[in-house]
């Protein structure tokens, strides 16, 4: 197994410990930003990894989503929901930002459990992420993580929105109140964690065979190509987005032309000015390291 060792391996002086085409590569384009890039990717075949800051705690912005339909598919596979089931549309779970239910679904409408997944992860519905928050908890998304020996991802709250403290006294998780966790927001993760997770779903052991390969399938109807997806043309793609003031991060399992898997997580935070155009300087790195990435990992 071959491992790329990049900004972790920084000698004091700003030597680098070995030289590899594709460490130069992303060496030279993260030193074109001045904030902070945070990575880890994989080829699911060879095992080949290469990181940056990759254990490092990051905020999740939406890629949170991922484990919170973790959750869910755990829930509705150990009886305690089903997916026929709906769930109600209230003016106390709506919240701005991304997705479609807050500003076009009326109050009181029920939503089936499945359809509110969809939205949350392929529009990155926030109000759908509320509504699924208060039917299953925080608590139940991270004792799912503990399940599957994910330690440094927590869901800490529900989604603010536009607004400084939450509708609901109800969508707090214990860590989430801690007062050293505000910083994270919605919630927590390392770029390591993340590629597990999307590993786990790839070899079929979340949940289920069946269910992990229901829930890639998800992810590869995610609408959000402005990121990993945005220079990767004519690949399939699985992948959840997340987006912040300061901040973009997008996870991905890219399956490449050659036939390899190659699982990614990236987090670019310290954008220097608020802009959610598609030409957002954190957008513009993480698809130009995703496209490094696959040139340089898929035959590795």
């Amino acid at each position: 197994m071959q491992k790329y060792a990049l900004l972790s391996l920084v000698l004091a002086g700003g030597a680098w410990l070995r030289a590899d085409p594709l460490i130069d590569r992303i060496k030279e384009r993260v030193g074109t930003f001045s904030g902070t890039v945070s990575l880890y990717a994989k080829n699911l075949d060879s095992g080949a990894t290469l990181g940056i800051a990759d254990n490092d705690p990051v905020r999740t912005a939406s890629t949170i989503k991922l484990p919170i339909m973790l959750a869910v598919f755990r829930a509705v596979e150990d009886g305690k929901a089903k997916w026929t089931e709906t769930l109600s549309v209230t003016k106390a779970e709506k919240v701005s930002g991304s997705g479609i239910i807050a500003s076009e679904i009326s109050d009181g409408v029920s939503l089936p459990l499945r359809d509110v997944v969809n939205l949350m992860i392929v529009l990155s519905d926030n109000t759908a992420t509320n509504m699924l928050i208060e039917r299953f908890t925080a608590e139940a998304v991270n004792s799912h993580l503990d399940q599957l020996g994910i330690k440094g991802t927590r869901l800490m709250r529900k989604i603010l929105g536009d607004g400084t403290s939450l509708k609901s006294p109800s969508g707090w998780s214990a860590v989430g109140k801690l007062p050293e966790n505000a910083k994270y927001g919605t919630g927590k993760s390392t770029p390591k964690d993340m590629v597990t997770i999307l590993e786990k779903l790839e070899k079929g052991e979340i949940i289920s065979p069946e269910a992990s390969k229901e829930m890639l399938a998800i992810l590869k109807r995610c609408q959000d190509n402005k990121g990993i997806r945005r220079k990767l043309n004519g690949y399939t793609i699985a992948s959840k987005s997340g987006a912040l003031d300061a901040l973009r991060s997008d996870v991905a399992v890219v399956y490449t032309k050659q036939g390899t898997r190659i699982a990614m997580a990236i987090t670019v935070e310290g954008i220097p000015s608020i802009d959610y155009t598609p030409e957002n300087p954190g957008l513009l790195m993480i698809a130009d390291l995703a496209q490094i990435i696959v040139e340089g990992m898929s035959g590795k």
